[in-house]
């Protein structure tokens, strides 16, 4: 049997990205062969895989279809071997919103999706008001505006909690160190 980490990201800005490769580089650190794929480019074997990541941004208050397409077509699988499903988005920069029984994006996609992940975690994104189209430009600032965030900045401003992905690297390594693993 392989065993192997792999780690499925749907990103817009890049930032869901720039996250799962942190946590790619805490496993390669650890000695966990690990795997990391867009959802566009991934390849559909999950096989491989004794332990599966998914990580999803926000745009406009959902995420990405292929993401749900993905966790419905493999709802099977994705039971028999250990998972993780984790957020990114800008309402979790608030303190009230920042974990997996508080974020309503979070809690509305587990609920749609009826799937419970071993592990959840949520992450604040970044906001980078340059790299939008004017459309959402316009459309986050509206939001910032509505939920008391900033508005303006010509610079991206990071509101990931590298710590936070940090320790959450670390609860899937032990996790996965601790798995009894057993060849058939």
């Amino acid at each position: 049997m392989k065993r192997k980490i792999g780690i499925i990201y749907s990103s817009i800005d890049g930032q869901t990205k720039k996250i799962c490769e942190e946590l790619n580089a805490h496993f390669k650190k650890e000695q966990i062969k690990s795997a990391l794929f867009s959802i566009e480019n991934f390849n559909d074997n999950l096989s491989e895989f004794d332990t599966l990541i998914i990580g999803a941004s926000i745009r406009y208050g959902k995420h990405n279809k292929q993401v749900y397409d993905f966790i419905l077509k493999n709802k099977e699988y994705l039971k028999e071997i250990k998972t993780a499903f984790f957020s990114v988005n800008l309402v979790a920069r608030k303190e009230n919103k920042n974990s997996p029984s508080t974020n309503p994006y979070l809690i509305k996609f587990i609920k749609e999706i009826n799937w419970t992940p071993d592990l959840l975690e949520v992450f604040a994104g970044k906001l980078d008001y340059k790299s939008y189209s004017l459309l959402d430009r316009i459309m986050i600032k509206l939001i910032m505006r509505l939920t008391d965030g900033p508005t303006k900045s010509k610079e991206p401003i990071e509101l990931t909690d590298w710590k936070k992905v940090n320790d959450f690297g670390i609860k899937i390594s032990q996790n996965y160190k601790e798995t009894k693993h057993i060849t058939l």
